[in-house]
């Protein structure tokens, strides 16, 4: 699978109802750290087919930053069952980012 634009368009349905754990990038274009870890998302989407890999870019949804509380980016946040079990600000490497689901 690929990384999944993430909005308010497709949340409910690709986040909140989804049956499968959910790994959420919060990012910006603009944000170098968030630039180290896009690749290693891309890899772990390709990898893993029992997880969704989204990706919610905070200039263009400020409101879904709002929600989850994000301050810092790259946030991370792991998503079960429409609630949050996991969360981590910062780039990681691939191993940590793994850890968290």
């Amino acid at each position: 699978m690929s990384v999944i634009n993430i909005g308010n368009h497709n949340f409910q349905e690709e986040v909140l109802q989804s049956g499968k754990p959910v790994l959420l990038d919060f990012w910006a274009s603009w944000c170098g750290p968030c630039r180290m870890v896009a690749p290693i998302l891309e890899e772990i989407a390709r990898e893993r087919s029992d997880i969704t890999v989204g990706k919610i870019n905070v200039d263009e949804q400020p409101e879904l930053a709002r929600q989850f509380g994000v301050m810092n980016i790259p946030a991370l946040v792991v998503m079960k069952e429409g609630r949050i079990a996991n969360q981590a600000v910062g780039a990681r490497p691939k191993e940590q980012i793994l850890a968290l689901l």
